[in-house]
């Protein structure tokens, strides 16, 4: 059941009104989110309604043993037992076919798979291990963590959320305005939007086409189609966090910001500040701060590749991946190196911004084509194909160049600007709400097609 489906919201308005007609009883509305969490991932497999609770209760009770036991020994064994226990369900739910021999079920155990678990694994384990850290409230409620910890908007590709604030805000009494219900149809909207009428529409019509085959277009062609496939993915998974972010909004739960602009940064620290926030805070937090050496001279360059280096093997164990995140742990070490050594010169002057906002742009966009590509071969060849420079833009047509050109402007529009039209229409009558929704469906029934692709993060 993909959120850009129509089941997907005939789910979302059923759970809207169980949710709010139970919403005066604390258990009741619990018990409505974990159903909803359940019925959701059944969709996928009815395996999923056996092991999330399974593995939710096992960090539930660690959560207990780390918020009554002051032994540290006893501390750091509870929290080993949930790391492995979470590894093991992100590398089982993923990569078991490489450990069975070939003919011997791997196809069926992929099959039992098709829904992945790496953003349940993310923030299953922000619970435990802000517990032992003493970073967060832990719940005593059963119920409270196991709908806080699966809850439906984010299983598939986030925001990355901590389970200590989701339980917070799920146990504490919800109240729904008709401004939070605008904001929350603004930002579904919005979030559709970006997947049909953007998204797909260069995937389909030009991403695709020139990185299955690069050799058939010219080198005009392949790099457009590297600028076209960084837009892509920008609109496709912010789309979807518009997306998870408005309906959690409708059930009065508000999830953390995951995207700010982020090719106006203008260096890789500050990209990965505003690209996939929640996921870039969860690698510094949990892993980089995990790591040891920090004090050393070398180590914290050589930590902040080896996160970088995980966090691309996360998507995929494959070189493409490695190099992905290998080139931005490299870039993000060289960034460090050279702020501590000009420390003392001051802040960059403010008309060199457009140019270092241009030059970060352009190694971002390098590093995507590692990313997109499908092997280490096919990455080599559209990079020949641009090396090559040859100019021809017969398969670029004015409109997919105009919606090319107009998801640009959007992406620059100023944050001013995108708050006062989120107000204005949050505050709007609830008809304008009803005939904003209606104008989005409209136009994507005549203009975004009719396919049902998933999002590109739901793989992972």
């Amino acid at each position: 059941m993909q959120p850009a489906s129509a089941a997907y919201y005939i789910f979302v308005a059923s759970v809207f009104f169980a949710y709010w007609l139970a919403s005066g009883n604390r258990l009741a509305r619990l018990g409505v989110i974990l159903l909803a969490n359940y019925f959701f991932c059944a969709r996928f497999g009815l395996f999923y309604v056996l092991l999330l609770p399974a593995c939710s209760s096992a960090d539930y009770l660690v959560g207990l043993g780390l918020m009554r036991l002051q032994d540290q020994r006893l501390r750091r064994c509870l929290l080993g037992m949930s790391i492995g226990l979470n590894l093991a369900l992100l590398i089982g739910s993923r990569h078991m076919p490489w450990f069975l021999p070939k003919g011997s079920g791997a196809q069926t155990w992929e099959w039992l798979f098709p829904l992945g678990l790496s953003f349940y694994v993310f923030q299953a384990l922000t619970y435990t291990m802000d517990l032992y850290r003493r970073d967060g409230e832990g719940t005593g409620s059963l119920l409270a963590h196991l709908a806080a910890v699966s809850f439906f908007p984010t299983l598939q590709a986030g925001p990355i959320t901590r389970v200590c604030e989701l339980v917070k805000q799920m146990e504490a009494a919800p109240a729904l305005t008709r401004i939070a219900g605008g904001r929350a149809f603004f930002l579904i909207g919005l979030g559709l939007l970006k997947k049909f009428l953007i998204a797909d529409y260069l995937a389909d019509n030009f991403v695709n086409r020139v990185f299955d085959t690069p050799k058939l277009y010219s080198g005009a062609e392949a790099l457009l189609a590297v600028y076209a496939y960084s837009v892509q993915l920008y609109f496709d998974f912010s789309g979807y966090t518009d997306i998870a972010r408005g309906t959690a909004l409708l059930l009065g739960i508000r999830l953390p910001l995951n995207f700010d602009r982020p090719y106006l940064a203008a260096n890789p620290q500050e990209f990965w500040r505003r690209w996939h926030i929640t996921f870039s805070n969860w690698l510094r937090d949990y892993l980089y701060f995990s790591l040891p050496g920090k004090r050393g001279k070398l180590m914290p360059y050589l930590n902040l590749v080896i996160t970088m280096v995980l966090g691309g093997l996360w998507h995929g164990v494959t070189g493409t991946f490695a190099v992905w995140g290998l080139l931005h742990g490299l870039a993000l070490a060289a960034a460090r190196r050279w702020q501590i050594t000009h420390r003392r010169t001051g802040s960059p002057a403010a008309w060199s911004r457009p140019l270092r906002v241009f030059a970060t742009y352009q190694f971002v966009c390098l590093t995507w084509i590692f990313f997109r590509a499908s092997s280490l071969s096919n990455a080599a060849d559209l990079l020949g194909r641009i090396g090559s420079l040859s100019f021809g833009l017969e398969n670029v047509t004015p409109l997919l160049l105009g919606i090319l050109l107009a998801a640009v402007a959007a992406h620059c529009v100023p944050k001013e600007l995108y708050a006062r039209a989120m107000d204005s229409f949050a505050a709007s009558p609830s008809w304008v709400h009803a005939g904003g929704l209606l104008l989005v469906a409209a136009a994507i029934g005549l203009l975004g097609g009719h396919a049902n692709t998933p999002f590109v993060y739901s793989r992972f």
